[in-house]
């Protein structure tokens, strides 16, 4: 099979540049990203995401191929698919299931890695396979297995790879289970958010081996990269986080939309109403903030939502995954916060609590947050393994 042949366009080098100079394309990495363009695995209609507007924009590359390189070539995330695959036309679909990561995320994420010649490495979440050709070209196709749960998003990949000269094993099955037939392995990366990270990605992965994924809580939907070292007698995998990301959550984990009517019957008046004198602008902070990872951490079972602001005041809701517990802080320009509360679980004082012990320990950003794994769960800590987060009682 004729090997992808390409030439290096200004907009792809200009990347490159701004990558390099960020810090996030390593000197090891720069002969994969110059031999393995984005481009050669997106499909003819993809929906770019527009930094500007927060909204995701289709481009064809039959009707603007100039439009469709540029943004191949930018460091913007890309939807591939929208709704399972059930999706047709141009329009944006109601969920996106399957992506393009931002080129930024994918070498830091890489770079977290830290792959040596000659090791075996396990991806969970094919996507578009660009990940997957990326470690193709430092440690050859042979070593690089890459597992996708979506039967045509596997298809499509495993197409792509071949007829970019790259036949990496493309498995299509259950990520979570990881792939036993061809462990051990020296490294694991997942391109999907998860929310418990399986015990079967340590038994797989050799001692003082990696695993570098995308941890959260459904508090929000942000997450930040964990990267675990797996212990000398593989009984756990244990590291610090490395920084805010936001992926599409692994299937067999993503939470459907919570419905507001389900919880709230009538008006917020019914629940028990008190105040709080934290204000508006110490708990409402941009979307991935340590604070809401932290929150996350110590709040479990939870969704929060914060509404938009109207007219000066803007609600923020929590509801509880296992009751039908919710509470509701109203915080109104130039007023004390008022708070609604409803349920076993009291969720705003929990998130209130939570809120004041992050502020007591110094506002930890999230790398002072790590992660412990082992057959019995995970453990989330502040600063040392030995140092656990405290859980609000739930």
């Amino acid at each position: 099979m004729t090997a992808y042949v390409h030439e290096e366009p200004s907009e792809r080098a200009e990347l490159g540049r701004l990558l390099t100079a960020g810090g996030i394309l390593s000197s090891d990495w720069k002969p994969a990203f110059s031999a393995v363009p984005r481009s050669a695995f997106l499909p003819d209609l993809m929906w770019s995401f527009d930094m500007a507007t927060g909204r995701s924009v289709a481009v064809s590359k039959a009707d603007d191929p100039t439009a469709w390189h540029r943004r191949a070539d930018a460091d913007i995330p890309i939807v591939t698919q929208w709704d399972d695959g059930k999706h047709s036309g141009t329009e944006p679909g109601e969920v996106s299931t399957s992506s393009a990561s931002m080129p930024s995320v994918v070498f830091s994420m890489l770079r977290d890695l830290d792959v040596q010649p000659g090791n075996r490495v396990l991806e969970i979440g094919t996507g578009t396979g660009w990940n997957a050709a990326l470690l193709a070209h430092r440690l050859g196709a042979d070593n690089v297995v890459t597992v996708e749960v979506d039967e045509s998003v596997t298809t499509t990949a495993r197409a792509a790879l071949e007829r970019f000269g790259t036949p990496v094993r493309v498995v299509h099955g259950d990520g979570f289970k990881g792939y036993p037939e061809a462990a051990p392995y020296d490294r694991i990366i997942a391109t999907c958010g998860l929310r418990s990270i399986p015990f079967a990605w340590v038994e797989q992965c050799r001692p003082g081996g990696i695993i570098v994924t995308p941890w959260g809580t459904h508090y929000s939907n942000g997450d930040a990269v964990a990267r675990l070292v797996v212990a000398d007698d593989s009984k756990s995998a244990s590291g610090a986080f490395t920084g805010p990301v936001e992926f599409m959550k692994l299937r067999a984990q993503r939470l459907s939309p919570v419905a507001h009517s389900e919880y709230v019957m009538g008006s917020v008046a019914n629940g028990d109403e008190s105040s709080t004198t934290i204000e508006e602008a110490q708990f409402v902070r941009e979307r991935f903030s340590a604070r809401v990872f932290a929150l996350g951490m110590r709040v479990p079972d939870c969704v929060n939502v914060v509404a938009d602001k109207h007219d000066g005041a803007r609600p923020v809701w929590f509801y509880g995954l296992t009751d039908r517990s919710w509470a509701c802080v109203q915080f109104r320009d130039g007023a004390t916060a008022r708070v609604w509360q409803s349920g076993p679980r009291r969720l705003w004082d929990e998130a209130e609590a939570a809120y004041r012990w992050w502020n007591e320990q110094g506002r930890p950003g999230f790398d002072r947050f790590g992660l412990t794994v082992n057959s019995d769960g995970e453990r989330v800590w502040l600063d040392s393994p030995d140092n656990p987060v405290p859980v609000q009682s739930a």
